[in-house]
């Protein structure tokens, strides 16, 4: 039977627990999602919903009834200005890591204990605290949305703190003289590959995609208009940079100028179209056959750096970079890093600063240059120091 009160009902179930039901604005009966062991709970649960009314904050269950699974697919088809490589890796984080566990569950029956539990399974499978951490980041993304957007929840249950957080292994940094050696192991073809990608600090997307007319090799400037992006099932994508920030414009190290010229003029084709750096047939290399074509792990094993990915040379250009003790804004403009900090940098910074931080650049490697040519003391096997004459 159920019990009168100013608003809503509570009814008892044959289970012993209570039913609660109550007029959403539109008049229309609702009927909780739960049931609740106590009369008083169920009591509590309905003043909280006329509050909520009250003020203006209540959310209709029912509308939240969808499942997960659903409609997070629906928000990554739905979310404007995903790159193509984005899409293919939220739909394999979703397919892999989020659907399986969650994917059946009603976005109405989602909270903070369940998505704890669901990152404690991912990590007691084997799932590396990486992995784990981009799921979750997508995971709360999906939801902040049904929070702000679409109003189907009244907060976000990813209330983890730490979940988010990559731990990544630490990458190794190249020291100029190692970043010189790895130049000169290269096949001719790639040498001006390897310094351009380190002192320039492109990502390999930006230096895979460059044409003959994005390089001013008399002037020293590099423009970073676009980028190539592998996606699964369609091939190289052509497309701009990922944010504002990445169109930008590079200072070369005038050291590296003879090397680039010298790589313009035996293997690119002059046309303002092609590309800078290909396979010797003329095609465009491949992240995935990047160690085939340039032979990087035979070289790598050379150098003696065991792990060294190709992305560490922009990595390793970045540090050196920074050391020139140039400002947080300079270097954020010359790395193309995305923010609200560096779309203002964009915009106002000058490029007289980032000259100067490819003129110490430039400096430095010239100086490696000199060290690594001065011949040993007493290589030539004269005695070392002056000779006494003896009287």
């Amino acid at each position: 039977m159920a019990a009168r009160r100013r608003f809503g009902s509570i009814r008892k179930r044959e289970s012993g627990r209570y039913q609660v039901r109550y007029p959403g604005p539109d008049g229309r009966q609702r009927t909780a999602t739960d049931t609740f062991a106590r009369k008083s709970d169920a009591d509590r649960y309905l003043s909280m919903v006329e509050a909520q009314m009250m003020r203006g904050e209540w959310i209709d269950p029912e509308r939240a009834r969808i499942r997960l699974g659903d409609y997070a697919e629906r928000w990554i088809a739905q979310r404007p200005g995903l790159r193509p490589r984005t899409v293919g890796l939220y739909r394999w984080l979703l397919g892999k890591h989020i659907v399986p566990y969650l994917g059946g569950v009603e976005l109405s029956r989602l909270d903070t204990p369940m998505i704890r539990e669901w990152r404690a399974t991912l990590l007691g499978n084997g799932v590396s605290e990486t992995m784990a951490a981009k799921a979750y980041r997508l995971l709360r993304a999906v939801l902040m949305t049904a929070v702000n957007e679409d109003e189907l929840l009244r907060k976000n249950p990813c209330r983890i703190p730490g979940a988010d957080q990559e731990k990544p292994a630490e990458r190794p940094v190249l020291t100029l003289a190692q970043v010189l050696k790895l130049a000169d192991l290269m096949d001719e073809r790639y040498r001006a590959l390897v310094l351009v990608t380190t002192f320039a600090c492109l990502r390999w997307g930006e230096v895979s995609a460059l044409q003959r007319q994005d390089v001013d090799a008399d002037a020293g400037v590099i423009r970073v208009r676009q980028t190539f992006t592998e996606v699964r099932g369609v091939g190289l994508a052509l497309g701009p940079p990922k944010s504002r920030a990445g169109l930008r414009g590079v200072s070369v190290p005038a050291a590296i100028l003879p090397t680039l010229r010298a790589h313009l003029a035996a293997f690119v084709e002059d046309k303002p179209d092609a590309l800078v750096f290909t396979t010797p047939s003329g095609r465009p290399i491949w992240r995935g056959n990047l160690n085939k074509v340039i032979a990087w792990s035979a070289a790598v094993g050379k150098l003696g750096v065991p792990g060294l990915h190709f992305h560490d040379l922009r990595h390793t250009g970045n540090t050196i970079a920074a050391r020139t003790g140039a400002s947080t804004r300079d270097l954020m403009a010359r790395m193309g890093h995305d923010s609200a900090q560096a779309a203002m940098i964009y915009q106002h910074a000058t490029s007289q600063a980032d000259r100067a931080i490819a003129q110490a650049v430039s400096d430095a490697v010239k100086s490696e240059r000199k060290k690594a040519n001065k011949p040993a003391a007493g290589a030539s096997g004269k005695p070392k120091g002056k000779v006494r004459k003896r009287g």
